[in-house]
């Protein structure tokens, strides 16, 4: 890889816990912020507006704004725009994300409309057995169905919970659709959170603790994937995995230390 000019991070698990700030995270992002890098917080979290996500990690400490962060259903708002013009969308979703979908015609589930498109977030308890059976029913009537990720889980202080990837996997399988995914993994999230930084990928580390969603997916797009031993990580999932990280440090504090490595090389 070339000189690295910016620094793509995931929140969750890598920044923070439970929205709370992990050692020594504060103090590296300030760090990396005052190096010049180029900084984007790229989340798949859906239950948070980016306003909302930028307040809590400021009062926390970390010098961010919303112009800083690129959430799932931000990417999602666009990708509807440009593929499904106009579309009426169901969304099953836990959390309040309308101000990341403005634009977006959602059809709430009382009414008589019938939904072009199922859109599926972060789960919640809105994912009872009455909100996947009413998807499921506008997927046979031939719906299209998006998602704006496949996490199976993620780290809380209390400990792993289950996310949407789980049933999205019988979404699938029930209604015989593929669905088509917008957050991370997928590559166009990538490029978004790439043109947002103005750079290459060759120029670009992603920072995760989900191996497979952040950081290999990140290194399929050609960016370097630095994986944490924080958040969701699991000694399991690192050793089944379907590649191999770059890099692998125990936490985002120690990511400032591998930055100067990585310059160091790249000048010799």
């Amino acid at each position: 890889m070339g000189s690295v000019r910016a620094v793509l991070i995931d929140i969750d698990g890598v920044l923070t816990v439970s929205w709370q700030p992990l050692p020594g995270a504060v103090e590296a992002l300030r760090e990396i912020r005052e190096s010049g890098l180029g900084v984007a917080l790229v989340t798949n979290t859906t239950s948070r507006t980016r306003a909302s996500i930028a307040r809590t990690l400021g009062d926390a400490g970390f010098p961010v704004s919303a112009e800083d962060i690129l959430t799932a259903p931000a990417v999602t708002a666009a990708y509807l725009a440009e593929h499904y013009p106009g579309a009426l969308c169901a969304l099953l979703n836990s959390g309040d994300i309308g101000e990341d979908l403005a634009g977006i015609r959602i059809v709430g589930e009382d009414e008589g409309d019938v939904p072009d498109v199922v859109v599926v977030g972060g789960a919640g308890p809105e994912f009872g057995y009455a909100a996947l059976d009413r998807a499921f029913g506008h997927l046979q009537r031939g719906a299209r169905l998006v998602a704006m990720h496949r996490n199976l889980y993620w780290r809380t202080e209390d400990g792993l919970r289950l996310d949407s990837g789980a049933f999205l996997a019988g979404l699938e399988k029930a209604a015989r659709v593929e669905a088509e995914i917008t957050g991370k993994p997928s590559a166009a999230f990538f490029e978004v959170a790439l043109a947002h930084v103005g750079v290459g990928a060759g120029e670009a580390v992603m920072v995760g603790d989900d191996i497979e969603s952040d950081v290999l997916a990140a290194q399929r797009a050609g960016v370097t994937g630095v994986l944490v031993r924080t958040g969701k990580y699991l000694p399991s999932t690192h050793r089944d995995a379907s590649g191999t990280p770059d890099h692998v440090i125990d936490s985002f504090a120690d990511l400032p230390a591998l930055l100067t490595e990585l310059r160091e090389s790249a000048q010799q």
